[in-house]
């Protein structure tokens, strides 16, 4: 008996063809053949092709944007926070996470869409990263974007070396913070 095929299971089929083979992979026949089935199951979950690139795009989304709302909702201080992402990196390395991000922006480059909604995940990490700094007492705004570009590079470096992250955003972190103690 065949399992029966859930939304789940496609979005899933597409995030692994996303970063395996890139955006040209995320149709329905390539999919369907990817996960041993027909197009009909495709469109039993997705209205079409687009459709599923929407549901795509907020999951990635909603899974980006998880941590950013479980800190929010963390007890802990600021520098804690802070020292957290670096671990949550670490833990993301050689992961699809680590590989679904470069392959998303990649897709990002000729999708306006995907383009919007990274967008609209950056600010949202840079706006908390930004808070987090705040808190500290740390307002130079170009310490959010180096805090977040080491991890977008950090992320793209691991996609292709599997190199722990935690440690060098840690290291990071924890040099911002002696600098900043240092004032």
């Amino acid at each position: 008996m065949t399992k029966r095929l859930s939304q789940q299971d496609w979005l899933q089929a597409g995030f692994e063809a996303l970063t395996e083979a890139g955006p040209a992979a995320l149709k329905a026949e390539p999919l369907a053949r990817r996960l041993g089935t027909t197009k009909g199951s495709f469109y039993w979950h997705f209205d079409d092709v687009p459709g599923f690139h929407a549901a795509l795009l907020a999951a990635w989304a909603d899974d980006a944007e998880a941590v950013i709302t479980a800190q929010r909702d963390d007890t802990g201080t600021a520098v804690q926070k802070l020292r957290d992402l670096a671990q949550i990196a670490e833990q993301e390395t050689d992961s699809e996470a680590t590989r679904l991000g470069p392959a998303m922006r990649a897709w990002a480059r000729d999708n306006a869409d995907v383009a919007a909604q990274i967008t609209a995940v950056d600010e949202a990490r840079m706006g908390h990263i930004k808070t987090l700094l705040s808190e500290i007492g740390l307002t130079n705004p170009e310490l959010t974007r180096l805090l977040y570009g080491a991890f977008l590079g950090m992320e793209t470096l691991s996609a292709h070396d599997g190199v722990q992250n935690g440690p060098a955003l840690g290291t990071l972190v924890d040099l911002i913070l002696a600098l900043h103690e240092a004032e």
